[in-house]
């Protein structure tokens, strides 16, 4: 109807205004993350459902965000792997005053709280991404 477009209408210029405040919700996040490649595979996260936003919260006024990913196999060997791809996009994309968790899907894989730990663990991921090669590896996916 002609109230919802004139509504749209007044609100299009926004974007373009700095003082106009577009929160970062679920959908953003899993824009940003939907075309991970998987280490393995060639396809995106997306196509393998390994992501989907259902699996998102994102609390823009709190400055967090928590991805909750289901490995393709309970015994996959690249879930650490894939969710340190996460992490690392978000880190990349988003503002540096989110802090962001990385979680296996509960019940989605064997060694679900040894996989956490290793994501949500700033000196872990802090020593993976100085290794070369596991960076070229993670730079690939994200390619």
């Amino acid at each position: 109807d002609s109230s919802s477009l004139k509504a749209i209408r007044e609100n299009a210029g926004q974007e373009w205004n700095d003082a106009f405040e577009d929160p970062i919700d679920a959908l953003e996040i899993f824009d940003l993350i939907r075309t991970i490649n998987d280490p393995e595979h060639p396809l995106t996260l997306e196509q393998l459902n390994v992501t989907q936003e259902q699996g998102i919260l994102c609390e823009d006024h709190n400055s967090f965000v928590r991805i909750f990913f289901t490995p393709t196999i309970p015994h996959c060997s690249m879930a650490t792997l894939i969710g340190l791809c996460i992490r690392v996009k978000l880190l990349r994309s988003l503002p540096s005053r989110f802090k962001v968790d990385v979680m296996v899907t509960p019940g989605s894989h064997a060694s679900e709280d040894a996989v956490n730990k290793q994501l949500n663990d700033k000196e872990r991921v802090a020593a993976a991404l100085e290794n070369a090669a596991l960076l070229r590896v993670v730079n690939n996916c994200l390619s």
